[in-house]
């Protein structure tokens, strides 16, 4: 993925033609990263995504729903102050730098008009959103503050003024032509795609190396002629909005001759944003917040495994008790040869069909039954060992199996079911409940399982973790209901809200079943369903655990195309 010059270029002439002359409505931060606008024009509501995230920055028109804090920021009440009611101006993109300028039109304190300066850099985790006055130049609040002691360049606070991010003395692509592109270029210093990107601003390696591409192993004609071809293309922002699928998934605004993968087309260069970033963020913020929560079942795994291995060890060692049985039987049989004192005897082995000799140690401080008696109590000492050793390993692979389902479904986790995965960790015992300052009790909250939709709009219930994997089987879905798992697999309880659904909702709901599970990344992933009244919790079964039968079984690939398809439909 690069969101680069040429990409702000495109999201830029897309943002002035959806939004200028539309009405800021609304105004909330959905993260520490995140700004959400809603943006009225020509009776549309339309919702702009502005993100600093050092990984995912970048800004477009989103159809994705964010949460709007109770508390909102300082920040976000600054922008609400001074935007909100006021009139998008125009949307400028400076040079082909990834900088986008936001004009507002409003009014200040006495009424009198003012324009006010939404600044969006986005330059990874140097990525920023500042408010600026257009008029003083001076920085009304940021979104992230950097002092001098971090920038030496510029600082970013309240009440500075506002100084754009060094150029790097790179020449616009867009202000020179194929001839003035050529002169500039080394052709015997070769890794002309270097060249292209250390000459011009806002160029990717993805777009050099498109420009090489196209010029083969031509001359400074083929090159010039390359060059000017992608650029007349932009200048007319004739844009191809498309996601390659590889084992990397990338996306750009013009078809690259040199991608191979497969190629997923898009309308607008937001919905192709909006397409590719959905989820990531959030998944980025859930491993955040649940870095604590892998950290402690991590370990715990590790000790299980430990465990595993001082238990093996044990059962080695009572491997000797059948040994221990028979010397005893052997020794009372021939009693009458041992004499107190005696350190060993020799006896005839009766369970050998050769009937050999066997000698069996003694303790000389011991008579002859006493001595045969020892030999039982090693015995059954060691017999009851392994019966409690065989049951502890039992124990230890249920444990680890648990664990692992419940790291299964943090991998898959919203922010939402982190803390009841939590929860479920501490009613379990593995972590502890934290105090509560407050006297009164809150109600718990009802599990909030997944809803997704078949392309027939029949409705399925995903569970992501265990409280809502036994809300979805046990309260919510009906007896005659469809029940989709992974055949051996730790995965999600699948719920289809239909008797009988048609062949393809089956296997679209055997696809959220196998890319909620441990073998997301595999193919032909086998996945059970039956109808829900052939599903059982045993008596004190770990949460989440079910038994079944009467079960029909699917094989799958999972699609994650088709995972955002049936998810954009709810």
């Amino acid at each position: 993925m690069v969101f680069d010059g040429i990409v702000t270029r495109a999201v830029g002439n897309e943002l002035d033609q959806e939004l200028v002359s539309g009405r800021v409505l609304k105004i909330y931060q959905p993260t520490e990263t995140e700004l959400v606008m809603t943006i009225r024009k020509h009776g549309e509501n339309k919702q702009l995504l502005i993100s600093a995230h050092p990984s995912y920055a970048r800004l477009h028109l989103t159809k994705d729903t964010y949460d709007n804090p109770k508390e909102p920021s300082m920040y976000c009440m600054m922008l609400r102050k001074y935007l909100s009611g006021s009139f998008v101006e125009s949307v400028e993109q400076i040079e082909n730098e990834r900088i986008i300028h936001l004009h507002f039109q409003t009014r200040n304190e006495v009424g009198d008009p003012s324009v006010k300066i939404l600044v969006v850099e986005v330059m990874g985790k140097h990525s920023n959103i500042i408010l600026i006055d257009k008029e003083r130049q001076v920085i009304l609040d940021s979104i992230k503050h950097i002092s001098s002691a971090q920038n030496r360049h510029r600082s970013i606070l309240p009440g500075s003024t506002y100084i754009q991010p060094p150029s790097h003395q790179k020449v616009n692509p867009f202000c020179l032509d194929g001839d003035q592109l050529i002169r500039k270029l080394d052709f015997n210093a070769g890794k002309l795609d270097q060249q292209l990107v250390n000459t011009l601003m806002g160029v990717s390696p993805v777009l050099a190396k498109e420009i090489v591409t196209r010029a083969g192993l031509g001359d400074h004609q083929t090159y010039k002629d390359a060059f000017e071809d992608v650029q007349h293309q932009l200048l007319a922002h004739q844009y191809q909005p498309n996601i390659m699928h590889g084992k990397k998934e990338r996306f750009y605004v013009i078809h690259l001759a040199y991608a191979t993968e497969d190629r997923e087309d898009l309308s607008s260069v937001s919905g192709m944003l909006d397409h590719f970033y959905s989820g990531k963020a959030e998944r980025d913020r859930v491993k955040q917040r649940a870095g604590d929560l892998l950290r402690f079942l991590t370990n715990e795994q590790k000790k299980n495994k430990r465990k595993l291995g001082k238990l093996d060890k044990t059962l080695d060692d009572a491997k000797d008790a059948d040994r221990y049985q028979r010397d005893g039987e052997l020794l009372t049989a021939h009693m009458h040869l041992v004499r107190h004192g005696d350190k060993e005897v020799e006896v005839i082995d009766y369970y050998d069909p050769d009937q050999s000799k066997r000698v069996i140690s003694l303790n000389p401080n011991k008579s002859p039954s006493e001595n045969a008696q020892s030999l039982f109590k090693k015995y059954h000492k060691l017999k009851k060992s392994k019966e409690m050793v065989e049951e502890e390993k039992k124990k230890t692979y249920e444990e680890m199996k648990y664990l692992d389902e419940i790291i299964e479904q943090i991998d898959s986790a919203r922010e939402q079911d982190i803390e009841e995965i939590r929860e479920e960790l501490q009613e379990q015992g593995y972590l502890k409940k934290r105090q509560s300052n407050t006297k009164q009790k809150k109600k718990p909250a009802k599990p909030a399982p997944e809803i997704f939709y078949a392309t027939d709009g029949t409705e399925i219930l995903v569970g992501k973790n265990n409280k809502q994997n036994e809300y979805v089987t046990n309260r919510l879905a009906r007896k005659d209901d469809i029940w989709l798992h992974t055949k051996d697999i730790p995965g999600s309880h699948v719920v289809i809200r239909a008797q009988d659904p048609s062949e393809d909702t089956l296997l679209e709901a055997a696809q959220l079943a196998a890319n909620f599970s441990k073998s997301k990344h595999s193919s032909s992933v086998p996945v059970d369903y039956t109808l829900i009244r052939h599903v059982k919790k045993p008596n004190g079964a770990k949460p989440g655990f079910v038994t079944y039968d009467n079960q029909k079984t699917l094989f799958v690939t999972p699609d994650q195309r088709l995972i955002d398809h049936l998810r954009k439909k709810s």
